[in-house]
Formats: C-alpha cells, sequence, structure tokens
C-alpha cells in the first residue's frame, strides 16, 4: 500500500520547481519592460519648438529686434532677446524654455525688471505650431505666444493688461 504523505512528498519539489519558475520568468519580463528606453519621447512638448533654434531679427526704423536660441539639451533651450538702437542697446533679456515633466516653461529675466529675478510662464496650449505661456499673476506681460509662419519667420506676441488696458504687441521676426 503507498503511503498518501509519500506521493505529497514526492510530487512537491515538481509543484515548487514550476512555481519558482513561473515567478523568475514573470520577474525577468518585469525587469526587461521597465528598463526600456523611453527618452525618446521624454521632452516630446519641447522638441516640437526645435524649429526655434537659431538667430532671429525683426528690423524697425529705429533699430533691430533679435532673437538668439540655442538647445543646451534634451530638456532646455536659451535663448537671449535684445533690442538695439543704434549702438545702444535698449532692452536685453535671457530666456530659459524648459520642459519639466509635462510642464513646457518659458522663463525670461528681464535686465532692470522684477529685481533681476525670472519670472515662469507656463505653456497653456501648443497646437499648429503656435505655442502659448501664461502668467496671469505677471504685471505685463501676461501672454507670450510664438508662431512659426514657415521655416524662416515667427511672430512673437506679447499681450495682456498694461495700466488697466488690454495691451498687445506682435514682432514678426526672420531667421537669419
Amino acid at each position: 500500500m503507498i503511503n498518501k504523505f509519500a506521493i505529497f512528498t514526492l510530487s512537491k519539489p515538481n509543484f515548487m520547481k514550476s512555481n519558482t519558475v513561473s515567478f523568475l520568468s514573470a520577474f525577468a519580463l518585469l525587469c526587461l519592460v521597465s528598463c526600456q528606453d523611453k527618452s525618446s519621447n521624454k521632452f516630446e512638448k519641447l522638441q516640437k519648438m526645435d524649429w526655434l533654434v537659431g538667430t532671429w531679427e525683426q528690423k524697425l526704423p529705429d533699430g533691430i529686434v533679435t532673437e538668439i536660441w540655442v538647445k543646451e539639451n534634451d530638456s532646455t533651450f536659451s535663448g537671449k532677446s535684445y533690442f538695439v538702437k543704434e549702438k545702444d542697446t535698449i532692452h536685453l533679456e535671457t530666456i530659459v524654455l524648459s520642459q519639466k515633466n509635462e510642464n513646457l516653461l518659458y522663463i525670461p529675466t528681464v535686465a532692470g525688471q522684477n529685481n533681476d529675478e525670472p519670472v515662469t510662464f507656463k505653456s497653456t496650449s501648443e497646437a499648429d505650431n503656435t505655442f502659448t505661456f501664461e502668467n496671469p499673476a505677471h504685471d505685463y506681460p501676461q501672454k507670450i505666444i510664438y508662431k512659426k509662419v514657415s521655416s524662416d519667420r515667427l511672430i512673437a506676441t506679447i499681450s495682456g493688461k498694461q495700466q488697466g488696458k488690454q495691451t498687445q504687441e506682435s514682432y514678426p521676426m526672420s531667421k537669419k
């Protein structure tokens, strides 16, 4: 007569072996999936603005507005905007355009304004090569828009309330 305990004991190692193999297979699959390179889409919003990199100008009767954009890395562009009248720089600002998680941020620092501290504008719209950044708490502007018109033309627009009145200024620029 066969002992029931002996049958259970003999079959137990096979049961444990198959569970161990299943567990190790599942663990290996989980590790493989979690180690996949997902960085290709990590900064997708900023990548949509790659066209901004370069030098842009607007010639006006009283001077030249220039913006220079450089790609610092996958998550950050740096910019410089200035207005030169004759040989004098009238306006100068440095800009950081950065993607942090899902947020696209436009962060200008304007010489002589806001105690020379940066002001953050958060992207509120990214559609049809038009990128809108807003900061309703800022004195002026509260909205900044960059629109790609063609590969060598853009329009930068600032707007908001200034001294109680709605104001808007547009800067059509050409790529140099």
